[in-house]
C-alpha cells in the first residue's frame, strides 16, 4: 500500500543518516503505519555530523514531528539528545529510534538488535543454546550481542578491529553475558551462527568479514547490510550451503517493532 492521501495533518517520522540515499525506511515504514490506521510517513533527511545540533534543534521545535529513525552515523550523538532511554539505549549510548515524551522531549531506544535476531529466527536460524560468532562490536553489533544475549544464546565471542572497544563493551554488560561472552579471532570453526555487523561488503573491493572457506553448511550467516542486494558474504554462504538472513530482512522484521515504539500497539 502506498500514500496517497498526505495531508497538512500527516504526522512525519523522518529518518537521518549520512547517506540516506541506501535506507528502505521511508517506504517501508509508512506501509506499515497506513496499514495500521496511522496518517503518518517517514520521510529520509540527510544530515551531516556537523549539522546534527542544528537539525535536532529544528525537529524539536516541529510540531509535527513526533519520532525519529536515526542510522549511521548519528546513533551516538542522537543519544545526547534523548532525555530518556531505555535500558539497551543506555547501556550502548546509542538509539536507533527516538519518540516524544508527553513534556516534548525524546525517548531513545535501540530496536536494531531485537530486529536483527527476529529476522534470523524468521529465516530459520536456532538462537537458544547456540555457538554465535558475530563480527563488529559497532553500535549495531552491540545492539544484536545484547540481543542475542536476552534471546538465550549459549555462546557468544564477539570479534571487532578495536579489540579495545571489544573489551570495554564486554565489561559493561558482564552481568547480562554471565560468563557467556568473549572476545574472539573471526574464525567461524564451530559456531552455529556467523553474523556480519560490519560495513564490510557496502564497497567493491571489502574484504569478506570471514574466510569463506571456513563456512559450512551447518552454520546459519546473517548480515546486517541492506540495500545493496546480495552481499559478498552472504554469496559465499550461500555458495558453501548455509541458511542466510540479509539486512533487508532485518529491516522488514523492524516495521511493526517500530510502529509500537513510535505510536503504540496494534490496534491503538
Amino acid at each position: 500500500m502506498t500514500r496517497t492521501n498526505v495531508n497538512g495533518a500527516s504526522r512525519l517520522f523522518p529518518i537521518i543518516g549520512d547517506p540516506v540515499r541506501w535506507v528502505e525506511s521511508p517506504r517501508r515504514l509508512t506501509t506499515t503505519l497506513t496499514e495500521r490506521g496511522h496518517d503518518a510517513l517517514c520521510v529520509p533527511i540527510e544530515v551531516t555530523a556537523a549539522d546534527l545540533d542544528t537539525v535536532m534543534a529544528g525537529l524539536t521545535a516541529s510540531r509535527n514531528v513526533d519520532g525519529l529513525l536515526v542510522t549511521m552515523p548519528h546513533k551516538g550523538t542522537a543519544f545526547a539528545h534523548c532525555a530518556t532511554a531505555s535500558d539497551a539505549a543506555r547501556r550502548l549510548g546509542v538509539v536507533s529510534i527516538i519518540r516524544r515524551n508527553a513534556d516534548g522531549t525524546w525517548h531513545g531506544d535501540m530496536l536494531d538488535g531485537i530486529a536483527f535476531v527476529k529476522a534470523q529466527v524468521e529465516h530459520g536460524a536456532t538462537v537458544a543454546g547456540a555457538r554465535a560468532l558475530l563480527i563488529g562490536a559497532g553500535g549495531a553489533g552491540s545492539a544484536i550481542a545484547i540481543a542475542l544475549l536476552q534471546a538465550g544464546v549459549g555462546r557468544l565471542v564477539i570479534h571487532d578491529t578495536d579489540a579495545d572497544r571489544v573489551g570495554s563493551f564486554l565489561a559493561g554488560i558482564a552481568d547480562l553475558a554471565a560468563g557467556r561472552a568473549s572476545a574472539g579471532p573471526n574464525d567461524p570453526t564451530g559456531f552455529d551462527l556467523v553474523l556480519n555487523a560490519t560495513p564490510l561488503g557496502m564497497n567493491e573491493g571489502d574484504p569478506l568479514p570471514v574466510d569463506p572457506g571456513q563456512l559450512t553448511d551447518a552454520m546459519f550467516c546473517g548480515d546486517v547490510i541492506s540495500g545493496h542486494g546480495l552481499t559478498p558474504f552472504l554469496a559465499a554462504a550461500e555458495a558453501a550451503g548455509c541458511a542466510t538472513a540479509n539486512g533487508s530482512h532485518m529491516v522488514e522484521a523492524a516495521q511493526h517493532l517500530m510502529v509500537d515504539f513510535l505510536v503504540g500497539p496494534r490496534g491503538q
